[in-house]
């Protein structure tokens, strides 16, 4: 299993990478977004590329320090950890396939992820094989998708900060069109 623990910073750093290059431009483009989505577009009211970098930065925080404890103290909690994280940011996938199916239009994020789809079922299922589940594995991989499901409001939250420090440089404030 340790052959494949840090492939999970790699897969997160590939994809992330789409979105930091595409956002802000798709975002310009697409005003409409904001009035039709609001609900899940104010998210990104007032998007910076420096608050959504540094919040991917956060982002992957947990996903390079988890690996890195997996791979150099390998033990049945932090393999459940990893796993966990892994199933979040394998989901995280989806959810950009669903936004974009739903639209009707590509988002900058949907090629890494249909690209890291297939990879990541591998990865997941080759490591479920050669787990050794027990209860403290499943405890940690349960604990593993919840602090990442956590952690995106926590990376929401430092680019939003950081947004409000760079008032005028925004896409889309509120008011504007």
């Amino acid at each position: 299993m340790k052959e494949y623990i840090l492939l999970l910073p790699l897969i997160f750093i590939f994809h992330d990478m789409e979105e930091i290059a595409g956002f802000g431009w798709f975002f310009r483009k697409n005003p409409w977004l904001f009035d039709r989505f609001p609900k899940v577009m104010n998210t990104y009211r007032g998007f910076t590329n420096e608050g959504f970098t540094l919040a991917v930065y956060e982002e992957f925080i947990p996903f390079f320090g988890v690996s890195l404890l997996a791979y150099y103290f390998p033990c049945n909690f932090l393999y459940g950890m990893w796993y966990g994280l892994f199933l979040a940011l394998f989901g995280h996938f989806f959810i950009h396939i669903g936004h974009a199916v739903y639209i009707r239009k590509y988002i900058p994020c949907v090629a890494t992820s249909v690209i890291c789809v297939p990879v990541s079922s591998y990865i997941l299922i080759r490591c479920a094989l050669l787990m050794n589940v027990d209860i403290v594995s499943i405890l940690a991989i349960v604990i593993g998708v919840i602090l990442m499901s956590a952690n995106f409001y926590v990376a929401h939250a430092v680019m939003h900060f950081v947004n409000k420090m760079n008032p005028g440089d925004g896409v889309h404030k509120k008011g504007k069109k």
